[in-house]
Order: C-alpha cells, then structure tokens, then sequence
C-alpha cells in the first residue's frame, strides 16, 4: 500500500473515534494548499487511504485537517479545540506514511505511525 492514512483513537474513552471528517492537503509551489481527499473514519477510527489512487505521493508539505467539533458534540463533550490539524513532509523514498491522532476533549498527540 501507498500513500497516507489515519487512525483516531479517543484516549478519554478508550475506544476509536467514529465519523470525523478528516481532509488531506497538500501545499503547493505559490504557498496555498490543495485539496487532495475527504473521508470520515469508519467504524474502527481509521481513514485508511487518504490519497486518491489517481494522485501520487510526492516529496513535499501535506497536512490532515481533523473536524473535531461535531464529534465532541455529539458525544455531549465541550471541546477545546474546534478543528485540529497536523502538517507533515512527505520525503523522497516515502511509500506510505499514517499519521494517527490520539484525542480528547482538551488535548491531542500525534506520532508517525506505521
């Protein structure tokens, strides 16, 4: 497989977090970002190909853009943070990189997965 994926794990309940928008991006050579996919975690917390099959992934600046909000919402949470985002390099000899998100109502790590 190649290419970028997610996970979400919601640590205050112990359990993967369901039905978060998650968007990929890409920065491009005058600065904006590019919009390369959408998805919403699945049953298991996990966007497991964030990269179109039809784009490749190439050295440079990506970042995953997580919609925490409505989540936080529905699991009656007041949250601190709205959205959260994660930028990242993408270098030359990456074949696939999983960026997981590790969440709570006021707080959030991430690590380079495997």
């Amino acid at each position: 497989m190649s290419g970028i994926s997610t996970h979400i794990l919601d640590t205050s309940l112990g359990r993967p977090a369901t039905s978060i928008e998650v968007t990929l991006h890409r920065k491009t050579d005058d600065g904006t970002w590019q919009q390369l996919g959408l998805q919403q975690t699945d049953n298991d917390g996990r966007c497991r190909e964030m990269l179109p099959e039809n784009i490749s992934l190439d050295p440079g600046e990506y970042r995953l853009h997580f919609e925490t909000a409505p989540y936080h919402c529905a699991q009656g949470v007041t949250a601190l943070y709205p959205f959260i985002e994660i930028p990242f390099m993408v270098r030359e000899g990456d074949a696939h990189l999983h960026i997981p998100l590790l969440l709570t109502a006021n707080g959030y790590t991430t690590y380079r997965g495997s």
